[in-house]
């Protein structure tokens, strides 16, 4: 994947939404996404964190929040839940729990591009 798939993936919702008319959705985000997984340790909104849970860590979306994300390398996505911050890596919009990281198909590379939109 190229270093533009980002952007293109934001133009091809752009064009989407002009071409049928529906409104844009109220958050949009593209970037580099991680996932982490420390079951004894509580989450910023102190929930005892689930590894197998759909969430994920955000910098500033609200808990409770909940975003599509799909994974830009092979089209797969979910819905979860922000109930953490973070992630604290420069680069990265967004820490995934180890359930989500396998429900988009990259636990085993530990990070991929990412785009997330509210859901």
């Amino acid at each position: 994947m190229t270093r533009s798939a980002p952007r293109a993936a934001a133009l091809a919702l752009l064009a989407s939404v002009l071409v049928t008319g529906m409104a844009a959705p109220a958050f949009a985000q593209c970037g580099s996404a991680s996932w982490y997984s420390l079951p004894r340790n509580k989450t910023a909104n102190g929930e005892r964190m689930n590894p197998a849970a759909m969430t994920a860590a955000h910098r500033s979306l609200p808990f409770g929040t909940k975003i599509r994300v799909t994974n830009q390398r092979n089209g797969k996505s979910v819905i979860v839940r922000i109930n953490d911050r973070g992630p604290f890596i420069r680069g990265r919009v967004l820490d995934l729990s180890k359930g989500a990281a396998a429900a988009l198909g990259f636990v085993s590379r530990g990070h991929t591009k990412v785009c997330m939109e509210k859901h």
